[in-house]
C-alpha cells in the first residue's frame, strides 16, 4: 500500500493516489491528468477507480476524462445526481483495492453531499482519512458555497449545523493515529484558518483544531459561520461543471484559439494582460485589465471575470501564454477564451506614473480606495477614510468611488492594485486612476 498526494500550490488543492497490488484508486484529482498517469506509469500500475468527496467549487476534476479513457469506476455520493457514469458511495458503502478496502463516510457541512474517504489496511485496521472539504488541517471547510449551486442545495447555517455533527459523530470516534489528508492547504478559499501542514492525524487535530473544542453546537455554528472569505465568481460554475463531468484537457487546450503575435484585436473586447505592471503601465489595450501572471493567477481571474464572459488572455511571451491557458482551464475557464496573443497591437493606453514623496506630502489630494476584502481592511488600517471595495467586487461598484480628486487604488503588496486600477481606469474618465503599486511596503515600513 503505498499513498502519494499531489500538490498544486496555485490552488491549493491536495489530491491522492492510492497504489495496493497495481492498482490504483485517485481522490479528487485536478483538471490535467498527466502527473497521475506519470505515477501510474513509473509504478506499472493501472488507474482504475476515480473518489470525488464532492463536486468541487474551487478547481476542475478531471473524473470523467479517466472513466473515458482508462475504464475507471467513478465512485461518488447519490446525493451528488451527478450527470456522468457512476457507482453511488455512501456511508456504509466499500471498495477493495488489491489488499486494502476503501469506505464511504458521509460528512456533511462544507455540502450537504460530502463525503470522506476512510482507508483501512490490509489487516482491516483504519489507516488514513481523505477528508475532502471537511476537515482540514487546523480547520473545517466552509459552509456557504452550496446556497445555489448543485443538486442539492442548503442554507449557510443548516450546513453549519450539518459539519458540527459530523465533527461529533464521524470524526471524532476515528482513533489517533489515523491519518488526515485534506483536500486543501493554506491558501484555499475553501476554509479560513487552514494550516500549510500537508498532512496530520485525528489526534493531533483532537488536540489543535479549533473545530473539535467548540463546547456547544452555537458556538461552533457562530465561529465557523464568521468571517469566511469572499466567494469567487467561478465557483458556482465548477460546482456544476464537476457535476457534469468536463471535457478531456488536451482535448478542450486543442481547442482555444491562438492568435497571431501582434494581432489587432477587437473594439471592446475584454481583455486579460497578464504582464508585469511596469510593462502594463508603459503600453497596453484600452481598458484592459491587468492580472498579473503569479501564485494566484487563476483565482484572481476567476474572481474578476465571469464564467459566462468571454475574453482575450495577453502575454509577453509563446512560453508564457501555454502557461496561462494551462492556469485557466484548472478551472475551466479555457472555453471562455476568444483569443490568446502575445503582444498584440494597438497597445496606445498608459498608466499614470505615482510619486510616493508627493502623496506622503499631500494625501489629503487623493481619493484613496482599498481593495483588499473587508476583513483584511477593518482588522489592519493602512489609511484612514479610505474608500473599501473589495477587488472581485470593483467591476460592479466602481462607480460609487468619488471624482473629484485623483484616485488611488491600493492593496497589501502592490499585486492586486495593478488590477483594481485597470479596472477603475476602464470606467472613470474624469480624474486620473493611479496604482499606489508595490510602493505601498515601502510606505508601510516608513510609518512603522
Amino acid at each position: 500500500m503505498h499513498i502519494q498526494q499531489f500538490y498544486d500550490e496555485g490552488l491549493a488543492h491536495a489530491s491522492y493516489a492510492i497504489l495496493s497490488q497495481g492498482k490504483i484508486a485517485l481522490v479528487d484529482p485536478g483538471r490535467n491528468p498527466k502527473p497521475y498517469y506519470d505515477f501510474a506509469s513509473a509504478h506499472a500500475a493501472q488507474i482504475v477507480a476515480v473518489i470525488e468527496t464532492h463536486p468541487h467549487a474551487d478547481f476542475v476534476s478531471s473524473h470523467l476524462e479517466f472513466h473515458i479513457n482508462e475504464g475507471a469506476t467513478i465512485y461518488v455520493s447519490k446525493l451528488v445526481g451527478a450527470a456522468y457514469p457512476n457507482v453511488g458511495f455512501d456511508q456504509g458503502d466499500s471498495y477493495s483495492l488489491g489488499a486494502v478496502t476503501i469506505h464511504a463516510l458521509h460528512t456533511p457541512g462544507h455540502s450537504p453531499d460530502s463525503i470522506s474517504i476512510l482507508l483501512k489496511n490490509p489487516q482491516g485496521k483504519d489507516h488514513a482519512l481523505f477528508s475532502g472539504d471537511t476537515l482540514f488541517i487546523g480547520d473545517v471547510g466552509r459552509p456557504d458555497l452550496r446556497e445555489k449551486a448543485g443538486n442539492l442545495t442548503a442554507q449557510r447555517e443548516e450546513l453549519a449545523r450539518m459539519m458540527y455533527h459530523t465533527v461529533q459523530q464521524k470524526l471524532k470516534p476515528l482513533a489517533d493515529e489515523v491519518l488526515v489528508f485534506p483536500a486543501h492547504g493554506a491558501g484555499s478559499l475553501c476554509g479560513k484558518n487552514i494550516s500549510d501542514a500537508r498532512r496530520s492525524t485525528i489526534g493531533e487535530q483532537q488536540a489543535t483544531n479549533w473545530a473539535f473544542s467548540a463546547p456547544d453546537e452555537a458556538t461552533f455554528m457562530e465561529t465557523l459561520l464568521q468571517g469566511q472569505p469572499y466567494i469567487p465568481k467561478y465557483f458556482e460554475y465548477d460546482v456544476d461543471l464537476n457535476k457534469q463531468g468536463a471535457l478531456a484537457y488536451q482535448r478542450s487546450l486543442a481547442q482555444v484559439s491562438s492568435w497571431p503575435e501582434g494581432a489587432s484585436l477587437p473594439a471592446g473586447a475584454l481583455v486579460i494582460d497578464t504582464r508585469k505592471q511596469d510593462q502594463f503601465a508603459a503600453g497596453h489595450i484600452p481598458g484592459a485589465i491587468n492580472i498579473m501572471n503569479g501564485g494566484k493567477f487563476e483565482t484572481w481571474l476567476g474572481s474578476i471575470v465571469g464564467p459566462e464572459e468571454r475574453f482575450f488572455l495577453v502575454a509577453e511571451t509563446a512560453d508564457e501564454l501555454e502557461t496561462l491557458i494551462h492556469k485557466v482551464a484548472k478551472i475551466g475557464y479555457e472555453a471562455g477564451i476568444e483569443g490568446a496573443v502575445v503582444n498584440p497591437a494597438g497597445m496606445t493606453a498608459k498608466g499614470t506614473a505615482f510619486d510616493l514623496s508627493s502623496f506622503i506630502s499631500n494625501p489629503e489630494d487623493f481619493t484613496l480606495v482599498d481593495i483588499r476584502s473587508c476583513d483584511e481592511h477593518a482588522s489592519s488600517p493602512i489609511f484612514e477614510g479610505a474608500v473599501n471595495i473589495p477587488l472581485p467586487e470593483l467591476r460592479e461598484r466602481a462607480g460609487e468611488i468619488p471624482v473629484s480628486k485623483p484616485i488611488l487604488i491600493h492593496c497589501a503588496g502592490g499585486y492586486r492594485s495593478a488590477a483594481g486600477s485597470s479596472i477603475v481606469a476602464q470606467q472613470v474618465k474624469q480624474v486620473p486612476v493611479i496604482d499606489f503599486s508595490e510602493a505601498i511596503k515601502d510606505f508601510q515600513t516608513a510609518a512603522d
